[in-house]
């Protein structure tokens, strides 16, 4: 896979304020805000920033969170996991692997298949809604 580059200003160019705050710097949205949170809409969520497509639908369950939560990636490798000590905590932060954004945590409380749960931030993602046949 390619990496993609962009300069600080190239993404705010791309990205609105919300989505460089989150993309970009780490950031967060806010607990059960985001436009996915509780989407029932098939499809395949992109990264925002490179359009990279990262979780299906059929893999996202309600965490009770207050973010969009998925049991795992569309392909492993499409996401990296990074060692994550901010704000005091010891997570492991999910980047695409493609244009390093940040999209949210991954944790080891999720249900089977995996075990995890991928709890990523509505702002990072575009949903591509899947006809419906």
């Amino acid at each position: 896979m390619n990496k993609i580059n962009k300069s600080e200003a190239e993404w705010r160019e791309q990205l609105d304020d919300t989505q460089f705050q989150v993309c970009r710097l780490r950031g967060t949205e806010r607990p059960f805000t985001g436009a996915y949170y509780r989407n029932t809409t098939p499809g395949v969520y992109h990264c925002v920033c490179c359009d990279a497509p990262l979780f299906d639908t059929e893999t996202q369950f309600d965490a009770g969170c207050g973010w969009p939560s998925y049991y795992q990636p569309i392909r492993p490798e499409l996401v990296e996991e990074h060692e994550d000590f901010s704000h005091g905590m010891h997570r492991t932060e999910v980047t695409c692997a493609r244009c390093d954004a940040h999209l949210g945590h991954v944790f080891p409380d999720g249900p089977p298949p995996t075990g995890l749960r991928y709890c990523i931030n509505s702002v990072c993602l575009r949903l591509e809604p899947r006809e419906v046949v």
